[in-house]
C-alpha cells in the first residue's frame, strides 16, 4: 500500500528511461486504483504489470474485492498470492489459496505464488517442513502442463524486519530444496523449468550475490522496489548473473 497515482507514475517513468538490462523479466505490481494507469504506462516498454492479489468468485456480494474478469478487462493477467502479508495480516489460508489458484487458472491468468517459513520455524527447524505443506496443499494437485502458468517466490518471512539475516547459502539450500520436491511430486523436467524467486528483503548490496545462486531465478522484491534507483540497481544485478 505504497505510492498514489503521481508517484506510481513518477516511478514507472523512471523505471521505463532506466531499464536497459536485457534477458530480465520486470514485473511491477501497483495497488489496485493504478492499474489502469500502469498498464497506460507501460504500453511498448517489456515491463509488465500485475495484481497484488485477487477473489476467487468471477462476481457477487464480496464487498472490496476484486475479480479475475475486472483484472483481464484492464490488461491485467497475472497476479501475486499468498504473499507473507496477505496470509499473516488478513488471514489467508492454504484452503483459500488454492481456490483463488484454481479461479485464476481457470480464467487463464498466471499466478505468482508466495509461500515461506516464520522465525518460530527456522528456529525450531521445521523450516522444510512448513514449505513443502505450503506448496503440497496448494499447488502440488496441479495437472503437470497448469505449471507453466506458475511463479513461485519464496519469502523466509524469518528474515524480513526481523534484524536477521538470510545468507545467499541458505537461500540456495530452500531454493534446490524446492526444485527437488517439485521433482518427487512431478518431473525433473517441469522443476529444471519453474521459475523460483527469492524475497527475503533482497537489495542493491546482497542482489547480485542472491542471483547469482544456481537456483534462485529472481526475486520479489519489496521496499527496494518502491525507490527507482535500487529497483533498477537491482534488475541490473539480475541481468548480470544470467
Amino acid at each position: 500500500m505504497n505510492k498514489d497515482l503521481e508517484g506510481t507514475r513518477n516511478l514507472i517513468t523512471e523505471l521505463i528511461n532506466g531499464n536497459n538490462s536485457s534477458g530480465v523479466s520486470v514485473k511491477i505490481a501497483p495497488t489496485f486504483v493504478n492499474l489502469m494507469a500502469a498498464k497506460e504506462l507501460v504500453a511498448g516498454s517489456d515491463i509488465e504489470v500485475m495484481a497484488q492479489n485477487m477473489h476467487f468468485a468471477d462476481n457477487g456480494a464480496f464487498t472490496g474485492e476484486i475479480a479475475a474478469g475486472m483484472l483481464k478487462a484492464i490488461g491485467v493477467e497475472e497476479f501475486i498470492l499468498g504473499h507473507s502479508e496477505r496470509r499473516s495480516l488478513f488471514g489467508e489460508t492454504d484452503e483459500l489459496l488454492k481456490k483463488k489458484v484454481r479461479a485464476a487458472l481457470d480464467n487463464g491468468m498466471k499466478v505468482m505464488f508466495c509461500f515461506g517459513e516464520l522465525l518460530e520455524e527456522r528456529k525450531a527447524a521445521n523450516h522444510f517442513k512448513v514449505v513443502h505443506e505450503q506448496l503440497a496443499a496448494v499447488l502440488f494437485d496441479l495437472d503437470e502442463d497448469e505449471w507453466q502458468h506458475i511463479i513461485l517466490a519464496y519469502e523466509p518471512v524469518w528474515a524480513i524486519g526481523t534484524g536477521e539475516t538470510a545468507s545467499p547459502e541458505q537461500a540456495q539450500e530452500m531454493h534446490a530444496y524446492i526444485r527437488k520436491s517439485i521433482a518427487e511430486a512431478y518431473t525433473d523436467s517441469l522443476a529444471d523449468t519453474v521459475s523460483i524467486l527469492y524475497g527475503g528483503s533482497v537489495k542493491p548490496g546482497n542482489a547480485e550475490e542472491l542471483f547469482g545462486q544456481p537456483d534462485v531465478d529472481g526475486g520479489l522484491i519489496g521496499g527496494a522496489s518502491l525507490v527507482a534507483s535500487d529497483f533498477l540497481a537491482i534488475i541490473e544485478a539480475c541481468s548480470a548473473t544470467r
